[in-house]
């Protein structure tokens, strides 16, 4: 990852409320170039100079580490042993005790936080020795520092950190909060209208599908048993013609025939007779016999019943048939066997149908509350709104005149604030930075105009203007004096030391005049020990501090007056 321009390590999210967090310390061992070191870090600022190629950007790279950002096996110093990284911070001034207690961890006023990286590629993070996973340790080091989002969220060109700038300098920030409450809740209603709409549409279509279905079985007007009683009368009629000659001719057979067989069976009864008393056996044929007779008059009667009311029935079989096929035709269409099968459906569709709830009461119920709401944000919208617009005005003028001090005299930043067309979380105002920087120029977005070393003049300038507005508890500026010398970085490091009066400061600078400022001065070089060469840094003292600026002036050895001029530099600082 490459750290090359402006980095703000600033309080996230709704987490805390204080803004003094300050990085007391960092410890790396075995990462890159450097074999083992260790950095106290001033409540003011920090300076951080060193030979060219030396690592002094690694240990922003070793500060990414602790803050969960990906590392691969290219990053150990020796690679038989782990990468260890610890930051120490000092969060006395903020209302950390309900994080902690959410995530089970040790709470203290210096949090300790460390990353462990194995040769294997294993990972660990622990906040106060306490192991955590990755999801906590982003969480709590993105509320700490704001370093591997450099160019995303905190950037000047960033639009959405344009606004947050102008909300700071206008002073919205209970609106602003109280907007997105608002705003949050308008959401989550509308969210909540939008799924049962849905709900009441899915609900609608589902009902006229089963009021279909059930209107359908309603009108079969189904009866239990009639498909057993349509099938056998279907048999019937379908063979009327056969059954009428068969049965008739039963009859005729049995009773009115010349020869008829009740007739001839009642003769042998009536000479079977007067044997009935000659023994018990005789008399039992001769009973067995009339009642033979008994069932065949039965059977001649019914015979001459049948053949009499069975007659070919074209319309009937037609009427049967259709009802039948009306029968079949639901039982295939529910994948169902009977009559009373398909009953229990009608009555299981009756009872969802008188089931369904009607929502529409809830739906205008929250349209009507969601109008209410919208009404409401518009209104702190608006307000919102007249507030940014007092803003870019002395804004723009406080810049253009510290612009004019670092060499930019004809640079100019407009701010230009639009309407957007519907609501938004932060209201109805579209901010956009635009900058020319020379007489004549056309302005334009910050990012699409500004070269490194007017990005970096520019963003100094706007940042030290919000630094007391938006809480930035720690500034660490990596090399923000590119393509700059003489009287720019001498107003440069004024600036960076004003800053520190209010804010903790680290800068990574090889300009003299800006190392001048430093409270704590480290200086990080190369050496060869074993065949292999480390980075090593070290705090300088205030001899060590004179030469090593002067060095920066004129070369090394220094000249005696680089020597002179380091000393005015530190006594300036």
């Amino acid at each position: 990852m490459s750290y090359n321009s402006v980095r703000v390590l600033n309080r996230k999210n709704d987490l805390f409320t204080a803004q003094n967090v300050m990085l007391k310390r960092l410890h790396i061992r075995n990462y890159a170039l450097i074999d083992r070191v260790e950095i106290d870090f001033s409540e003011r600022l920090t300076i951080i100079t060193g030979e060219t190629g030396a690592g002094k950007s690694i240990l922003l790279g070793a500060l990414g580490l602790v803050m969960g950002e990906r590392a691969d096996t290219k990053i150990f110093y020796n690679d038989q042993e782990k990468c260890v990284v610890e930051a120490w911070f000092d969060v006395a001034k903020y209302d950390l005790q309900d994080f902690f207690d959410e995530h089970e961890l040790d709470y203290d006023a210096e949090v300790i936080i460390r990353r462990e990286l194995s040769p294997a590629g294993k990972s660990r993070g622990f906040v106060n020795d306490t192991p955590v996973n990755n999801q906590v340790l982003r969480r709590l080091t993105e509320a700490l520092v704001d370093l591997h989002q450099q160019f995303d969220v905190l950037d000047i060109h960033n639009v959405n950190f344009q606004l947050r700038m102008i909300d700071a300098l206008a002073d919205n920030g209970s609106l602003l909060a109280e907007y997105q409450r608002a705003f949050r809740q308008y959401q989550a209603d509308s969210r909540r209208l939008a799924e049962l709409t849905e709900q009441s549409n899915q609900a609608s279509r589902e009902m006229d599908f089963l009021q279909f279905q059930f209107n359908e079985l309603r009108d079969a007007e189904l009866q239990e048993g009639e498909q057993e009683e349509l099938e056998n009368e279907l048999a019937r009629l379908t063979n009327a013609e056969d059954i009428k000659r068969t049965y008739g001719a039963a009859y005729t057979y049995l009773s009115e025939a010349e020869q008829n067989i009740i007739g001839q069976l009642q003769e042998l009864a009536r000479s079977m007779a007067p044997t009935r008393k000659v023994s018990t056996e005789l008399d039992g044929l001769s009973g067995r016999l009339e009642t033979l007779l008994i069932d065949l008059q039965d059977i001649a009667k019914d015979c001459a019943r049948i053949s009499e009311n069975t007659e070919h029935d074209p319309a009937r079989i037609e009427e049967v048939q259709e009802r039948l096929n009306t029968l079949y035709k639901l039982q295939k269409k529910h994948s169902l066997g009977t009559v009373t099968e398909l009953l229990a459906l009608r009555q299981n569709l009756e009872d969802r149908l008188s089931g369904f709830t009607d929502l529409s009461a809830q739906i205008a119920a929250l349209e009507k509350q969601i109008t209410a709401q919208e009404q409401q944000l518009r209104g702190q919208a608006k307000l919102l709104s007249e507030r940014r617009s007092i803003v870019p005005k002395p804004f723009e003028e406080k810049v253009h005149a510290m612009l004019a001090q670092l060499s930019m005299p004809h640079a100019r930043l407009k701010v230009e604030i639009g309407q957007t067309e519907g609501l938004t979380a932060t209201g109805m105002d579209d901010v956009q930075f635009l900058f020319a920087s020379n007489v004549g120029s056309r302005y334009l977005p910050i990012k699409d105009v500004a070269s490194g070393g007017e990005l970096s003049r520019l963003t100094l300038c706007t940042k030290s203007l919000v630094a007391d507005a938006i809480p930035l508890p720690t500034l660490i500026f990596d090399e923000i004096d590119t393509g700059i010398s003489g009287d720019v970085s001498l107003k440069m490091g004024q600036i960076l030391q004003e800053l520190s009066n209010r804010h903790q400061v680290v800068s990574i600078t090889h300009t003299p005049q800006i190392a001048g400022r430093a409270d704590k001065h480290y200086f990080a070089y190369k050496q060869v020990e074993n065949d292999r060469t480390i980075t090593r840094i070290r705090l300088l003292n205030n001899d060590e501090r004179v030469r090593a600026l002067a060095v920066m002036l004129s070369g090394n050895p220094p000249s005696d007056a680089a020597l002179a001029t380091a000393r005015e530099l530190m006594v300036a600082g």
